[in-house]
């Protein structure tokens, strides 16, 4: 018997008139007999919950800030139909805080032999796989005095896949990369490593890219034009260690580490460079190589959603190890990771020379801009102390990442909305400059 109906049962007998109370069960029956009759006929009528059928469909997939919508299917083959109230239960990082009441209830009725569809919006706040839990179906009956309740496992999966914000940077960045690459009226002159083809010569031409046995069959000056190298090999690597949990605009260092790098691999897949990704702290997290252009980027995403922050401090020489085996030639290593000094002087810099000495390395580090609005307070005495600890701060990390370009490292080092077409200008750079 629910709730609902012990207080019915409740209500009817307090309303009884002093005179013909009876304390003992005969009494009550005997008293309110009609209302038993009821509440018995009324739990008889509501259709079994056992007995239903329950199915879902819908969204598998969606990026976060997203909504996801997933169908649950009633079925009723009982012979009576169904009132119910119908709960969907996610985990609570499946809504918006103070918005998962009124997404996960549902009320429902199903005729006799039918079923019927309720669908559950999800907006996750959080990346990773979100499982339903339960369903649980409270059934009335036709006066609402009794119900039955149940509960069903329905398994569904939703994965929440990083938002790629940075996407809004692709077309200028392709433009850029398609004047490098010799497909547009305005050429680069005199970059890149691969020849493309000949045209006259203009004033402000670099002479060095004059062709002189050109020259000399014709009656013009006549320059190479160049084009960047294709089919070059990109190692993104994730540093997942305890320094990639810390919050920058209330998101961890890792989510904006990872849209800087869905960027640049949607750039350097375009412009036909082989993109491979290795997550890795004290063991390899996701390891991902060998896709072709066109599906680098759904598997790239497919792989980071699940990727989370681990609490322990990255190992430096397993990390440099895995690298060198995750990318046997030559290659543009980019990793993202921290400009903390005990991280780099104790972990990374000792181990540097076995990936320069192979690879082009570049260090991709997510700036607080925090630090940055301290560094420019004033007006009481708490700001002028915040802003000279800013200072501080702003200089051991100018200080790291002078010490890593002295080793021959690009290091680009901006706020979580800067990174990414910064680091996207730096990939073109070094194409550019021929030193992928």
């Amino acid at each position: 018997m629910a709730l609902t109906g012990r207080a019915a049962l409740i209500a009817a007998l307090a309303s009884v008139p002093v005179g013909v109370w009876d304390p003992s069960w005969t009494g009550i029956l005997a008293v309110n007999a009609p209302l038993a009759v009821a509440c018995a006929c009324d739990f008889a009528l509501a259709a079994p919950v056992r007995r239903l059928g329950l199915t879902r469909s819908g969204d598998a997939s969606a990026r976060l800030g997203e909504t996801a919508d997933v169908t649950l299917t009633v079925s009723n083959p009982s012979g009576r139909p169904l009132r119910a109230r119908l709960r969907d239960a996610w985990p609570p990082s499946s809504w918006q805080p103070g918005t998962e009441t009124a997404a996960s209830r549902h009320s429902l009725a199903v005729p006799a032999g039918e079923r019927r569809r309720v669908t559950t919006r999800l907006r996750p706040t959080r990346r990773g796989d979100r499982h339903a839990d339960r369903v649980t179906i409270r059934s009335y009956g036709p006066l609402g005095l009794l119900t039955r309740q149940g509960t069903h496992r329905v398994p569904w999966t939703v994965r929440v896949l990083p938002p790629f914000t940075s996407r809004k940077h692709l077309p200028s960045k392709l433009s850029r990369l398609r004047e490098l690459d010799g497909r547009t009226s305005v050429l680069t002159r005199g970059e890149g490593t691969e020849f493309d083809s000949l045209r006259e010569y203009v004033p402000g031409d670099d002479t060095r890219s004059i062709d002189w046995r050109a020259t000399a069959r014709q009656s013009t000056v006549a320059v190479r034009t160049w084009r960047p190298e294709r089919d070059r090999h990109i190692l993104l690597v994730l540093d997942t260690g305890r320094t990639s949990a810390g919050r920058v605009d209330d998101a961890p260092r890792l989510d904006a580490a990872m849209d800087a790098a869905l960027l640049l691999a949607a750039l350097a897949s375009r412009a036909g460079d082989r993109v491979d990704l290795l997550a890795y702290d004290r063991r390899v997290r996701a390891l991902l190589q060998g896709h072709t252009a066109g599906d680098v980027l759904p598997s790239l995403v497919n792989a980071m959603a699940t990727l989370e922050p681990e609490l322990v401090e990255t190992d430096a020489r397993g990390l440099a190890a895995t690298t060198l085996r995750s990318a046997p030639r030559r290659s543009l290593v980019v990793l993202f990771t921290t400009l903390d000094a005990a991280p780099i002087e104790e972990g990374l810099l000792p181990v540097l020379p076995q990936l320069t000495q192979r690879h082009t390395v570049l260090v991709a580090s997510v700036a607080d801009p925090h630090v940055s609005r301290m560094a420019q307070a004033r007006g009481h005495t708490d700001a002028v102390y915040e802003a000279a600890a800013a200072a501080q701060a702003q200089s051991e990390r100018r200080h790291i990442a002078d010490q890593l370009r002295r080793h021959g490292v690009t290091v680009v080092d901006a706020t979580p909305d800067e990174l990414p077409p910064a680091l996207a200008d730096a990939y073109l750079e070094l194409k550019a400059a021929g030193r992928l």
